[in-house]
């Protein structure tokens, strides 16, 4: 069964570095990278909790307590819907836009309001996690933006993507401004 979401860039493989923008319907969401190995690892191992714990479903509901088996039941679908939103997290692009996507929140937004999306040297949080380190952030800065709102960091050398992959990094950020600097062209 094909995943699309882990060969996502697969296309520019096959493209070489002459084209920017392989696709042929830039109007479908994409993330322009291949998910990292710490965040494919990290939803195997959801993966294969959720396993345990259906197989758990099974024997509890054998053994007769329904009740039990459904709610083992209902707690391996909660692991398998954590792990393929773990799996779907990153930035996306498309004709429309640009998409953050996160694990609890997704925000879109339309290539006429981007200002500028550019990598900058930066405090990193590592892993997702509170500590921070120094690297190397993709941020996108809105148009007309107030005091109040910063750059919202896309992509990072220290996440679950791009983690110890920093030529990776360098090609997902290339790619994610190539995108923006042709759709903001046109919006």
């Amino acid at each position: 069964m094909p995943l699309p979401f882990l060969t996502a860039d697969r296309a520019f493989d096959e493209a070489g570095e002459d084209i920017a923008l392989p696709f042929d319907n830039r109007d479908r969401w994409r993330r322009p990278y291949r998910p990292g190995p710490w965040r494919v690892g990290a939803a195997a191992l959801l993966l294969l909790l959720a396993s345990y714990v259906l197989f758990a479903a099974v024997v509890i509901a054998a053994a007769g307590n329904a009740s039990g088996g459904a709610v083992c039941l209902g707690l391996a679908v909660l692991v398998i819907a954590c792990a393929l939103r773990l799996l779907r997290m990153g930035a996306w692009v498309s004709a429309s836009g640009l998409r953050r996507v996160r694990f609890f929140t997704t925000a879109t937004t339309p290539w006429a309001q981007v200002a500028v999306v550019r990598t900058v040297q930066q405090p990193v949080r590592w892993l997702g996690l509170p500590r921070t380190v120094q690297g190397q952030a993709l941020v996108l800065i809105r148009g007309g933006h107030s005091s109040g709102d910063g750059p919202t960091p896309l992509l990072t050398t220290h996440n679950a993507d791009f983690m110890g992959r920093p030529e990776a990094f360098d090609r997902a950020a290339d790619a994610v401004e190539v995108w923006a600097d042709e759709y903001r062209q046109h919006a």
